[in-house]
């Protein structure tokens, strides 16, 4: 669906008055925030701001906007905190941009439940602060502190995925306001229901299209007696990921298990600093549990990685040293970045089965090689996730079209190997097309799946679903 920008920003403009009785000085058409709203994403920066911004505090008022919206033919951008890798939050049509990051209430906690109740503008570490006290914790960790409104929206995960799952399995149940503004409860806290169709797993990863995710249910996790973290480095990638799947195959239940290739470790050195540390492929590991299950279990690691030819561990013993190692991991975008000043960076983020993880990373590193581009490697493999950091220069024609084509070949990649295009950063604007490839004709469901909660399509327009007849 078409639309003619000056006509959607004429409809904002009139809908402002109503805007502003409702939300006070909560509505804002100053250029800076507008800019700050129309991000498009990781390498290639495309930016298309709306036409005005809002800064709900509840459901009430989320419903409000919605309905005056739907009413009047405006596109609806939910907003978390703009960490979105895919231009999730870009106004490809403009409208409103709906920015969630004021909803920022713990609701309700149950150490006995082990569950709460957030709005959706509550941060991960903000989560993390108000329930450890309680000896609970929420372990899904995208690196980036993001908005957990945010993370469902994208059915988020990232470096604890192998041991405590994604969002879509911390999920009990969501608020949601609907496209014509109903408030919709999905879910409920049992931790197993036979009533009715899944509206939760419906919408989470459903990024904006559906409707405005206001408030989640979310699993806790008790925090865990002992933590063990330790860098294990190996001359060969591939005896790094047959340590990886061997660690799968028996049963050890790391908490993470993290692959960084040798152009990665020598970008994460650097720009670290971490000491003692060489340039080789290299296991970030992370154990979780009680301190004789944590010792049985290194020491099961510890073997195999030996066996596959592994250099033995180094151990981060005291809490600040993990902090640091795990920064570290969390940097690797920054450290890709400073290997050449000035440049920019396309993300992959191919998931594939365990069984072709070795098979799929060696024949993308060998694309690497004769791409002749610098793309460092990092990966949740356990999970089957990786990532390429392709690194252009955004001055060069040549080289912007040899990463965007290496990226493409990536994601075709995973989905021929049986895997995804995206495990985790979700669809948005890039990976449009991507989706087809990989669903094909189950596109046409989710087509009708978004016709029939969004019959007007005002929300997020432009994103994860191609519109028929566009290419």
């Amino acid at each position: 669906m078409r639309r003619d920008r000056t006509e959607t920003a004429r409809k904002v403009q009139a809908l402002l008055p109503a805007l502003r009785e409702r939300l006070g000085d909560r509505v804002s058409v100053a250029t800076a925030v507008l800019d700050h709203h129309g991000g498009g994403g990781e390498g290639v920066p495309i930016s298309s701001p709306p036409d005005a911004v809002v800064f709900p505090l509840d459901n009430e008022e989320v419903a409000f906007i919605a309905r005056h919206c739907f009413e009047a033919g405006i596109p609806i951008v939910p907003f978390g905190t703009g960490t979105s890798l895919e231009a999730h939050v870009t106004a490809v049509h403009g409208g409103l941009s709906v920015d969630l990051s004021r909803m920022d209430r713990i609701l309700d906690v149950s150490a006995n439940s082990l569950d709460c109740r957030v709005q959706a503008g509550v941060k991960r570490l903000q989560l993390n602060a108000g329930v450890r006290d309680l000896g609970l914790f929420f372990p899904i960790d995208p690196g980036a502190d993001a908005s957990l409104g945010g993370m469902a929206s994208t059915r988020a995960s990232g470096t604890a995925a192998v041991r405590y799952g994604t969002m879509r399995d911390a999920v009990l149940g969501l608020t949601i306001v609907t496209a014509d503004g109903r408030i919709v409860r999905t879910g409920t806290r049992a931790r197993k229901t036979a009533a009715g169709l899944d509206l939760t797993r419906l919408f989470v990863g459903s990024e904006g299209v559906l409707g405005i995710i206001t408030e989640i249910q979310l699993r806790l996790w008790g925090l865990p007696e002992t933590v063990q973290a330790a860098v294990c480095q190996f001359s060969d990638l591939s005896a790094a990921v047959q340590t990886v799947i061997a660690t799968l195959q028996v049963g050890i239940p790391v908490a993470r298990i993290e692959l960084l290739d040798a152009v990665q470790m020598a970008a994460c050195i650097a720009y670290s600093k971490l000491e003692g540390m060489q340039p080789l492929p290299t296991l970030f590991i992370e154990f979780h549990g009680g301190p004789a299950a944590v010792r049985e279990q290194i020491e099961t690691l510890e073997q195999i990685a030996a066996d596959a030819g592994g250099r033995g561990f180094e151990w981060a013993q005291r809490p600040e040293d993990r902090s640091r190692l795990w920064k570290a991991r969390h940097d690797v975008t920054y450290a890709n970045l400073a290997l050449r000043p000035g440049c920019r960076m396309i993300g992959t983020d191919a998931c594939v089965p365990i069984a072709a993880l070795v098979e799929c990373i060696g024949q993308t590193l060998a694309d690497v090689a004769a791409s002749g581009l610098v793309a460092p490697l990092v990966g949740h493999v356990g999970d089957g996730n990786f990532h390429l950091g392709i690194v252009f220069d955004p001055a060069s024609e040549d080289e912007r079209a040899r990463a965007e084509a290496l990226a493409e070949r990536v994601a075709m990649r995973a989905i021929g190997f049986g895997g995804t295009c995206t495990g985790e950063h979700g669809i948005g604007l890039h990976r449009m097309h991507q989706l087809v490839a990989e669903h094909g004709e189950g596109v046409d469901l989710m087509r009708a799946v978004k016709r029939a909660l969004d019959p007007k399509g005002i929300m997020n327009p432009g994103k994860m679903i191609l519109e028929t007849g566009a290419t």
